[in-house]
């Protein structure tokens, strides 16, 4: 979402310790393959 441009910050909004530290362990890979990519802005895209 934020490599698009359109969107600058993402708020986390956990409603538990472990919803925290899970959402928190997703940001230790960024790197993405193009079939990843293609997947994920399929799904974000309006």
């Amino acid at each position: 979402m934020l490599r698009g441009g359109r969107v600058t910050s993402a708020l986390v909004g956990a409603s538990s310790a472990q919803q925290l530290e899970d959402s928190v362990a997703a940001t230790r890979n960024l790197d993405f393959d193009a079939d990843e990519l293609a997947r994920i802005d399929a799904i974000i895209k309006p």
